[in-house]
């Protein structure tokens, strides 16, 4: 049998079970006694039994309505919370905001980003979603997440691209390196050298690939890791060559424990931005994390 229970008949009836008296339960709750009784007459015709025995002008729960009871409560105060969670999504700096972001973002961007935006929205929720882009465009189409910062990816398909601002790879390798007292990469000692890259499978590996064998070099097995910063320490200590984004090594580029060169007379360029879906309504917290990170990403540009 399915029962629709009905809110307001289930507080009348809590109330009446509380107070004893459909005098007082009509008062709690600016209803009238007639409106009470026909409540707990509906409520009881619904649910196919007796919930309370009438004893002159008071009343008593009979097993049933003791048993019904408990649950009521239970409910009302479910429905109570989610009426006040409801109402904190409407104020303001309340609300939820998901977003996806690769390693790189997550260590070197967002965390700029995230306390700007924190001084504005004190009570959202933020919730971050680590993934690079294929990760976090299968997140987007699945509605897992609200935005993805993230490169470019090569199909959009029902999703929006907003540009932030454009990078370019290079070669870094350690001061003492025979590269760096060059001045520049020898072409020909490339497939002799010991490569330190980010982990495959993400989109910067497949560009790296792409754009040397378009080069006609072949790039030699390499170390993969999934951490920047690790890949620069094996840089500085000697143990290989990296190709990585110049603004993630600012400080080691800065301070001469790293040298950038460029990967060859064409650059390979990629583009970061913020991923969403097309038609999507942004709220104003969305609409807030999209302008920081274009603010954030404007000493990144090339």
């Amino acid at each position: 049998m399915n029962v629709s229970l009905d809110s307001r008949q289930l507080r009348a009836f809590v109330s009446l079970s509380r107070t004893g008296s459909f005098t007082k339960t009509a008062r709690e709750l600016h209803l009238s006694q007639s409106a009470i009784s026909h409540s707990i007459k509906a409520l009881e015709h619904e649910l196919q039994c007796r919930l309370l025995d009438r004893l002159g002008k008071s009343v008593a729960l009979t097993q049933a309505g003791e048993q019904l009871l408990s649950h009521a409560e239970r409910i009302l105060a479910e429905m109570g919370v989610a009426r006040e969670r409801l109402r904190d999504l409407g104020k303001w700096g309340h609300g939820r905001l998901r977003i996806g972001a690769g390693p790189t973002s997550c260590q070197y961007i967002l965390p700029n980003v995230l306390r700007e935006f924190k001084e504005s929205f004190p009570q959202c929720l933020i919730q971050i979603e680590p993934g690079d882009t294929p990760a976090a465009l299968e997140l987007l189409h699945n509605s897992r997440i609200d935005l993805a910062l993230a490169l470019e990816p090569k199909n959009l398909g029902q999703l929006e691209f907003r540009s932030l601002f454009k990078d370019e790879l290079r070669f870094l390798v350690s001061p003492l390196h025979p590269w760096a007292r060059a001045g520049r990469a020898d072409q020909s000692q490339i497939p002799r050298e010991r490569f330190i890259l980010y982990a495959k499978r993400s989109y910067t590996s497949e560009m790296i690939e792409t754009y040397f064998r378009h080069e006609a070099v072949v790039l030699p097995t390499s170390i993969e890791l999934g951490n920047i910063e690790a890949i620069k320490e094996l840089v500085k200590l000697g143990l290989g060559v990296s190709i990585l984004a110049p603004w993630v090594a600012r400080r080691e580029l800065a301070e001469g424990s790293l040298i950038a060169l460029p990967l060859g007379p064409r650059k390979l360029q990629r583009t970061w931005g913020v991923l969403l879906r097309k038609e999507q309504r942004l709220s104003l917290a969305q609409e807030t994390f999209i302008g920081l990170c274009a603010a954030v990403s404007d000493n990144l540009r090339v």
